[in-house]
């Protein structure tokens, strides 16, 4: 039975005990807040609010790095009835555009930020060109530096169980994201069925690191272990970015029985664990540490799980599942305390309607997929083919949901509705799956969602930003989610239509990536020069097909030709000069093994995500404590650049 009727009244109900929110900001840097503190101080925000015009149904934008902000003004949203906007706070000017596109999208929004964070808004909406988007919302604008005094009460809002709760939007670098409308309803109906599935009780401890902005962070890792009683722990994302052994060591010594990951974070934790020991860790009371967010890697689980094994993490600890934020997060949960279940199939036998085909896992075709278990209470699901008719076990099939917990649309958005919900009420997921043994097991993606380091990226997008640079029109590149023989995981691949030779492909390559990692955040792992992109009939980009082709080996010849070129036009420069310079070399280095990074290489155009910036930054502000921001990795992009900077702020 579901044990509340609104949200407010969870908290309400909760925070009559002993409960709590430990915010782990770092190393002897911990803050536990009662639930009584918490409803309090959202209380107290919400007269803030409310002074400023605020009534229930208006629209807010939660724009905070802080985790502990940012819960204030949520709860104080859902106390007022104001509908609370997550909107990520980020480093690239993605971030930014999208926070100025959905303002637009939601008519008159509140924006609750800080005053630094306003101000680059300020500056990003003149530079783009768009006064009159800012020019609506600043006045608009509560700032958290403002906030003196929380002592007096708001007026809570008569809230329904059927009103929206809050939006979350999707991602999007060009397009108009799509909002994600929840009510009160869909969200306790997913937490019971949550708690349920899993066996959440008071005795458990959780901890995440991922994002408050992320369906995994906010519903699952905070609502969820609110509804169930268990204390939670909360580790900041950029912490985990910089430290991320430190998930690790809390994980050990705050005795967690819940965590969290999808595959970028497996992958991190390795790379940063190496072959170092953990000194006094046990691991042994994890029982759950939910996989999913991203197509599920069983290779790296199984890497992960043996890599720890030493510190007591139990291989029945690992606990793949199935979700998406139109679910209110969570669709289908294995048997909690068992081993993962996986399949080995012919990754060609995986089109709609056709009977995917076991293979040994030495099979060159093989491809491994995890189970994800089954519905959960309150969800049903189903799977069909092209037809809309239902295929039998074994086959793959599109995939679509229903039940109290599932989203009745996206935010005044008739078409992508109208795409997504059938006439009988059924909810279009977007994926593919199987069924086997009465378990489910994502295939893929009939959208072309590209899944890179947790976070979803449309291909479309990716490639308007492209589109002004001569070379890179639109229809001149795709833009796929492929996976390479050696890599566990999906990484992000452009295709370049190109029919010249290599040494005057390299510039164009390196623009593209320059492009995608500025303007998106997200690490280009290959470019690939093609001769033709093919393309539907009606001239659709057909992505998948080359995709495909990628994966198979097809382009194997031009890659090691562009690897040749590449390694001829970088790693040949100058030699560092002075001690800063060559700090600054090694720091580099080391986060980009294999780049050939010279000294006048401008970061973005060899590669350098935002989570490549984020490890440069740390390293360097462990050299040089508090000297340089983050931001002015931007806007000195080169060694030389930077270097010149550094020794501006502290001498040579």
């Amino acid at each position: 039975m579901i044990k509340y009727q609104t949200l407010p009244d969870m908290l309400d109900e909760r925070a009559r005990g002993d409960g709590a929110i430990v915010y782990l900001e770092g190393e002897g840097a911990e803050k536990t807040l009662k639930l009584t503190d918490l409803r309090r101080r959202a209380l107290g925000i919400l007269f803030h609010l409310q002074r400023i015009g605020a009534k229930p149904g208006d629209h807010l934008i939660l724009h905070v790095a802080s985790n502990e902000q940012f819960i204030d003004a949520y709860w104080a949203c859902l106390y007022g009835g104001i509908v609370p906007v997550p909107v990520a706070v980020g480093i690239s000017d993605e971030h930014k555009h999208k926070l100025l596109r959905i303002a637009r999208q939601l008519g008159q929004p509140y924006l609750y930020t800080d005053r630094k964070l306003r101000d680059r808004l300020a500056t990003y909406a003149a530079t783009l060109g768009e006064p009159d988007t800012w020019s609506a919302l600043e006045p608009r604008t509560f700032l958290i530096d403002a906030l003196d005094d929380i002592a007096r009460a708001g007026a809570r809002a008569d809230l329904d169980p059927d009103q929206t709760a809050f939006i979350q939007f999707s991602s999007g670098s060009t397009s108009e994201p799509k909002g994600v409308v929840l009510s009160h309803r869909n969200i306790l109906t997913n937490a019971e069925g949550a708690t349920q599935a899993a066996g959440f009780s008071e005795q458990d401890i959780s901890l995440s690191w991922m994002p408050l902005t992320h369906d995994m962070g906010l519903i699952g890792f905070h609502l969820m272990m609110m509804y169930a009683g268990v204390r939670q722990h909360l580790m900041p994302t950029d912490l985990f970015v910089r430290r991320a052994l430190l998930w690790l060591k809390w994980s050990s010594a705050k005795r967690v029985t819940i965590t969290c990951s999808p595959n970028f974070g497996y992958r991190h934790c390795l790379k940063a664990l190496g072959d170092k020991t953990l000194d006094d860790h046990d691991l042994s009371s994890v029982r759950l540490i939910f996989n999913g967010a991203e197509p599920i890697s069983v290779e790296l689980a199984e890497e992960f799980l043996d890599r720890l094994a030493p510190y007591g993490l139990r291989r029945t600890s690992m606990f793949p599942v199935y979700g998406l934020a139109e679910a209110s997060l969570a669709v289908s949960f294995p048997p909690p305390g068992t081993l993962y279940r996986c399949i080995t199939v012919d990754r060609r036998s995986l089109g709609v309607g056709s009977s995917a085909r076991h293979v040994d896992a030495a099979d060159p075709t093989a491809l491994k997929l995890m189970s994800e278990g089954k519905p959960i209470p309150y969800t049903r699901v189903k799977l069909l083919d092209d037809a809309g008719v239902a295929v039998p076990a074994g086959t793959v099939g599109h995939l679509l949901m229903q039940g109290d917990n599932v989203t009745r649309g996206y935010f005044q958005n008739l078409a992508a509705n109208a795409a997504a919900v059938t006439a009988d009420g059924w909810l279009r997921t977007g994926d593919l799956a199987l069924e086997h043994e009465g378990n489910l097991y994502v295939t893929g993606r009939s959208k072309e969602i590209i899944f890179v380091n947790g976070q979803n990226y449309y291909p479309h997008d990716l490639e308007s930003v492209l589109q002004t640079e001569p070379g890179l029109e639109l229809g001149k590149v795709a833009a796929a989610g492929a996976r390479a023989a050696e890599s566990p995981t999906d990484e992000l691949v452009l295709f370049v239509l190109h029919r010249s030779d290599m040494t005057s492909f390299i510039p164009l390559a390196t623009k593209a990536m320059h492009l995608i990692n500025e303007h998106a955040g997200v690490e280009v792992a290959r470019v690939v020069p093609v001769k033709r992109i093919p393309k539907t009939t009606s001239g659709k980009l057909q992505r998948n097909a080359l995709a495909k082709s990628y994966e198979e080996g097809e382009f194997a010849a031009e890659l090691a030709e562009f690897d040749q070129a590449w390694a001829a036009l970088h790693g040949q420069g100058r030699a560092a000069k002075g001690r800063v310079e060559a700090q600054l070399k090694a720091i580099v280095d080391d986060a980009m093994p294999g780049k050939h990074v010279d000294i006048d290489d401008n970061l973005f155009d060899v590669g350098a995500s935002s989570l490549t910036l984020i490890q440069i930054h740390e390293k360097i502000d462990e050299a040089y404590p508090g000297v340089v921001d983050l931001t002015e990795l931007f806007d000195f992009p080169t060694i030389s650049m930077l270097a010149k900077r550094l020794e501006g702020k502290v001498g040579s």
